[in-house]
């Protein structure tokens, strides 16, 4: 899974639309970033933008908006109803996809760094990647605002982790900065059968982690500690925030939550806890609905949920794991739910493609129209991952089948273990299809360098080195895929369901020709690499590959023939 981040940096600038503009350039300006959403504030006088993309990518993109803040705002002049301390006030990383939270903490890290030592601009470490306990809280970190920022830089206890910890003509200017990584925020809403916001805010404050007030069931007083501090009856759910309200448009209460770190509290936990703590009052879930975007891990696990509630296989397409999921929670109750409209990677992923030819999203009779026409690419090597692709898809087929058969309902999750390992094989060999023509192009566009001087010489050369050895490693990894696809393709033939043996035996068929297509490209750009011993390594490792994938191959259709 591509490493995906969220920034949501916040600027103390809200009011002038050319300042909000020109630091949205700046992110802009980034390839492999791309901006969610920009929501400027007037009373707070404070910009909020909203970007995604790889981590590098993105740090750079932050790196470029933190600078052209500084530049552009003046903090010495700046009021707003927001707390604040700062040009670029904070700017948060959120592990999306792909990535760990310490990885994102590092990245945010190095930004601090970078900012201190290259803006002399200074930065608190807050949330995750705080220095310390007490820095965690932003609160802490901003406490006294920009007006007692001078004070806090001469502090012992309050210097920045990075950049000056004095208050001189340049800071006075751009104020502090606060970076860091905390858990993505879902904002999501459980509609209920009734009107009332009373009884919508008791099951709130039955599931959210706060919880309720204790009473005292004598008196009917809140109960307070030795400091008169209300004790509270913790709720049901960790993590979440919650509260009832009734909105008028659709005629409805609502659980309103926020889940503030779902790999704690996922979403289809969060709605299951909801529709047990609403039963036990005498209401009921009637669905729900998301309030802005959602990672698609968070879908995928949902989907993957409520299929293993009723014994199926979680094997199936990712489409199918969204759509039950959005069934099972009701996300389309009060309006449509379009999963490419509210997933950051498919929001990404559109972006990315748009105006672009993808191979894998044409049909097969484009794919096979594209193959016989006059361009090289696509060639054999991205058929050959295809192919790969659909003998893996194939075995997929056998599991998911298997998983459900008439008698075999004990064994649904061995099958559906099965399917899961197939659609990673199959998800992995398309991607490679658009990958190896992408490799065969930019070894074109090497060659199509110039070659005037000495210098372009070398330069063309060593691009062309580069783009063969990408050129032989990308069917080197389908030769690999196809190959490890036929475990389960063996599987499927030894234990799957009888009645589709045979789907197995095909899935083999296509696997083997998948490895011997990728080999013959392999070799064909192993013999133009300068380094002999990587070409030799390639063809060494692949001639072993091939020989094993036959051999396979034979042992497969052995197995089919003797269970027809």
């Amino acid at each position: 899974m591509k490493q995906l981040i969220e920034c949501v940096p916040n600027f103390s600038e809200g009011n002038d639309q050319r300042v909000i503009e020109q630091i949205a350039a700046e992110i802009r300006e980034i390839e492999g970033v791309s901006i969610l959403n920009i929501d400027p504030g007037k009373t707070t006088n404070r910009t909020v933008i909203t970007f995604v993309g790889e981590p590098k990518a993105v740090s750079e993109a932050a790196f470029r908006a933190i600078k052209k803040a500084a530049e552009l705002i003046d903090m010495r002049k700046h009021k707003g109803a927001h707390p604040r301390f700062g040009a670029t006030d904070v700017c948060p990383f959120i592990p999306v996809s792909g990535i760990t939270m310490q990885e994102t903490v590092e990245h945010a890290r190095a930004l601090a760094r970078r900012v201190g030592q290259e803006l002399n601009i200074p930065v608190y470490m807050y949330e995750r990647a705080a220095t310390s306990p007490e820095r965690a809280n932003l609160a802490n970190c901003r406490a006294g605002e920009y007006e007692a920022l001078g004070e806090r830089l001469k502090s012992t206890d309050w210097r920045p982790d990075f950049g000056p910890a004095r208050l001189d003509e340049w800071t006075a200017r751009t104020g502090a900065t606060a970076i860091g990584a905390r858990d993505f925020l879902v904002a999501y809403n459980i509609n209920l059968n009734t009107t009332s916001t009373r009884r919508a805010n008791a099951v709130a404050f039955d599931v959210r982690e706060r919880g309720r007030a204790m009473i005292d069931p004598v008196t009917g007083k809140k109960v307070t500690d030795e400091r008169g501090k209300t004790i509270m009856v913790p709720g049901t759910l960790k993590a979440v925030k919650a509260i009832g309200w009734y909105i008028e448009e659709h005629g409805v209460a609502q659980i309103s939550m926020n889940l503030t770190d779902i790999s704690v509290t996922p979403v289809h936990v969060a709605f299951d806890e909801v529709c047990r703590k609403a039963t036990e009052r005498g209401l009921r879930v009637t669905g729900s609905e998301l309030v802005g975007l959602i990672p698609l891990r968070a879908m995928l696990d949902a989907g993957r949920y409520f299929l293993r509630a009723q014994q199926r296989s979680t094997g199936v397409p990712d489409s199918e794991l969204i759509k039950i999921a959005a069934k099972s929670m009701g996300l389309g109750e009060l309006s449509p739910f379009n999963p490419r409209e509210r997933v950051i990677e498919y929001i990404l992923e559109d972006a990315e493609t748009r105006g672009k030819k993808r191979l894998v999203d044409l049909s097969l009779a484009a794919l096979v129209a594209e193959t016989s026409s006059e361009s090289p690419a696509p060639g054999g090597g991205s058929i050959a991952a295809a192919v790969g692709a659909l003998g893996a898809a194939l075995a997929g087929m056998v599991a998911n089948l298997s998983s459900h058969k008439r008698g075999w309902d004990e064994r649904w999750e061995e099958f559906s273990d099965h399917a899961e390992r197939a659609k990673a094989f199959q998800e992995e060999l398309l991607a490679l299809v658009d990958e190896d023509a992408d490799a065969f192009n930019n070894l074109m566009a090497a060659y199509a360098l110039p070659a005037k001087n000495d210098a372009e010489k070398t330069a063309r050369h060593q691009a062309i080195q580069d783009a063969t050895r990408h050129a032989a490693e990308v069917p080197f990894r389908t030769m690999t895929l196809c190959r490890d696809s036929m475990e389960v393709i063996r599987a499927m033939a030894e234990t799957g369901n009888p009645n589709s043996v045979t789907d197995a035996g095909v899935g083999a068929l296509a696997a083997r020709a998948g490895v011997l297509g990728a080999f013959l490209n392999v070799q064909v750009n192993a013999a133009g690499l300068d380094d002999r011993s990587l070409a030799g390594e390639l063809t060494r490792r692949g001639e072993e590959i091939a020989t094993r994938a036959c051999l396979q191959e034979t042992e497969i259709l052995a197995i089919v023939r003797g269970r027809l």
